[in-house]
């Protein structure tokens, strides 16, 4: 974990006489405070792996013109995003840019010029492949989903005729793309997404986006490429939050997004703004997750694709969870298991939700339960979850997470810490920030327990996956 100090550097042309007009407009118009200011992103930072201190004399520094150094810039833009409700930029802010943050900027815009997010997008993942000073400095920004989701709305509203595009031109470059798709699948499945996201973002940028840059090509075959790519634009964004790089899988989300409107089709639209609303409120932002799922509905409505319906319902009820909101919960998984009733099996579903069944409704509604407090719902559902997934490791390793709370929620210590040293042991072979995240929960939860023998094994043991406890 980075450790951030309260040092800077200055910016170019901003000493302490001339100070920050830029930054000092924008924390007048958001009406936040110093300390207020100071406390969000030290939180932010905690939750995207840096350790900072900051306090009301450090936004005072900010204000006369010293610049944080690291990825600070961007904490702040994000915070003050949120409360401006639109994105701001380092930049925006009067802070000095460095060489790779316009790509990290532009890519959290849902472009107008197909040209430039195919250049952003590929630049974004050749600055990634090599890490550079993108590594650990590229957050989260709440205050940047309401753009997309408008622009694509706005798109939806203008192509009312728009559906699944399925059709794959044998031998074609479509079909390649297809079979690599499938390829990640198997892995992602088996292994997480830590372990394949290299090779998603390497294929993408390199192999896929100069497709797309290739005059001539047919709208034949442009159109479902462009689907395509899409896809896997999308799954670089899971495989990315996956990973726990946060800030990447929104960029690479909302990128998605873009290319998805240029090949027309609403189910994997859907499905994006889906993964979308799992960031945001696996991120402290359950409100914009319903909102995108919200969306998402709107967008899979009509399409053909209950399965795909009955995700994003899902997400919706795991969004009023974590707001406490149990009569909202109960309505939209009453919504997503009609869903998955109407479905007439994956066959006759896109290509895009067939890895989703009745046993993914089982691991969401379980999380829903555990986030509610309501311990017997959640133990039976995580418990069939569990069951059903054997050869899934990363849906299993969270069901046991989620099985492991219910049980110490009904004061069953002993098998508590039993099941969840199974999620341990499963979490040797998966690759899955999302798996460890489950389980830093139930830890978390074991803060009055601390004295027991069992725990403390538990804690010594975990400690090499998990990271020492807070």
């Amino acid at each position: 974990m980075a450790t951030v100090t309260d040092g800077h550097a200055r910016s170019p042309g901003k000493g302490p006489a001339g100070g920050n007009a830029a930054l000092a407009a924008a924390l007048k118009e958001s009406g936040c405070s110093y300390a207020s200011l100071a406390l969000r992103v030290n939180e932010l930072g905690h939750c995207q792996g840096a350790d900072s201190s900051y306090d009301k004399a450090s936004v005072t520094r900010w204000l006369q013109g010293q610049q944080p150094r690291g990825s600070t810039p961007e904490l702040i833009a994000a915070v003050l995003s949120e409360r401006l409700g639109r994105a701001v930029s380092p930049a925006d802010l009067g802070f000095q840019p460095d060489q790779q943050r316009p790509v990290v900027a532009r890519t959290l815009a849902y472009g107008e010029d197909m040209a430039d997010t195919l250049h952003a997008l590929a630049e974004l993942g050749s600055t990634d492949i090599s890490r550079h000073s993108l590594l650990g400095s590229v957050p989260f920004v709440a205050g940047a989903l309401t753009d997309p989701q408008r622009e694509w709305l706005l798109w939806l509203l203008e192509n009312q005729d728009a559906g699944q595009l399925t059709s794959v031109a044998d031998g074609g470059p479509v079909e390649q793309v297809h079979a690599m798709i499938a390829m990640f699948d198997e892995m992602d499945n088996h292994y997480g997404g830590g372990g394949v996201r290299t090779s998603i973002v390497h294929y993408l940028s390199t192999e896929v986006v100069p497709m797309l840059q290739r005059r001539g090509t047919s709208p034949q075959v442009q159109r479902p490429l462009y689907t395509a790519a899409a896809r896997l634009a999308a799954m670089a964004g899971w495989s990315s939050y996956d990973a726990g790089e946060y800030g990447l899988a929104q960029r690479y989300m909302i990128q998605a997004l873009r290319l998805c409107a240029e090949g027309g089709d609403r189910v994997l639209g859907g499905q994006i703004l889906a993964g979308l609303s799992h960031l945001a409120t696996s991120l402290g932002r359950p409100d914009e997750g319903v909102c995108l799922a919200r969306a998402g509905i709107v967008t899979a409505k009509g399409a053909g694709s209950p399965l795909g319906l009955m995700r994003l319902y899902a997400m919706s009820a795991r969004g009023h969870a974590a707001q406490g909101h149990a009569r909202e919960v109960g309505d939209a998984l009453r919504q997503a298991e009609r869903h998955l009733d109407a479905s007439r099996g994956t066959e006759q579903e896109s290509p895009w939700v067939r890895f989703l069944d009745g046993h993914y409704l089982q691991a969401e509604s379980a999380l829903c339960f555990r986030d509610l407090g309501l311990a017997g719902q959640a133990e039976r559902t995580a418990s069939e979850s569990v069951s059903a997934n054997a050869n899934r490791r990363r849906r299993q390793a969270i069901s046991r997470s989620v099985l492991a709370t219910a049980h110490l929620q009904q004061n069953r210590l002993d098998e508590a810490v039993g099941t969840a040293t199974e999620a341990l042991d499963t979490l040797a072979t998966v690759h899955s920030e999302r798996s460890i995240q489950a389980l830093r929960d139930f830890r978390r939860r074991l803060e009055s327990h601390r004295h027991e023998p069992l725990v403390r094994e538990f804690e010594r043991r975990s400690r090499v996956v998990l990271g020492a406890a807070a």
